[in-house]
């Protein structure tokens, strides 16, 4: 019973000593953030996918294939379209566009745009995880440049 415990007591020790933290942005109004800030950072995230999209695809058209640079570029690219859905997630849903009123026509109006434009982000980012299709990057940058008009729109 007393090695289970020690066992156990180890066991939990080692999740602590090794767990990842989270590197979210915080919820609280600290004030530090921009928001032209995210929007460069989701403009590189843009760039970097396609870029291993073109990566990934001339890797995969050699005939002696490099199979850890296919992994590596793969990798980047999840990596990357994850980074793009936190940020229209965690940063902009989570915290920056606010609930309105439907009895606020013009504002909820305003409000349904941009969250729709958001949702249609994460949809192209997951597409760019699925494929190396650059029509999903396009529609990425489309969307961003949209998506800018409407957030600034008055400020």
């Amino acid at each position: 019973m007393k090695n289970l415990i020690i066992s156990s007591l180890g066991v939990i020790l080692v999740i602590f000593l090794t767990a990842t933290s989270l590197s979210a942005h915080c919820e609280i109004p600290c004030g530090i953030y921009e928001d032209s800030t995210r929007f460069y950072l989701i403009s590189e995230d843009i760039a970097t996918i396609e870029k291993s999209m073109d990566q990934i695809t001339s890797l995969s058209a050699a005939a002696d294939k490099n199979y850890n640079q296919l992994v590596r570029w793969i990798t980047n690219k999840e990596a990357h379209a994850d980074k793009l859905m936190e940020i229209v997630s965690q940063y902009f849903l989570t915290q920056r566009i606010a609930p309105v009123a439907p009895e606020e026509k013009a504002k909820y109006d305003e409000y349904l745009n941009k969250v729709s434009i958001l949702h249609q982000m994460l949809v192209a980012a997951m597409k760019c995880k699925q494929t190396t299709d650059k029509t999903h990057t396009e529609t990425l940058k489309n969307l961003l440049a949209k998506f800018r008009e409407a957030y600034f729109k008055g400020k």
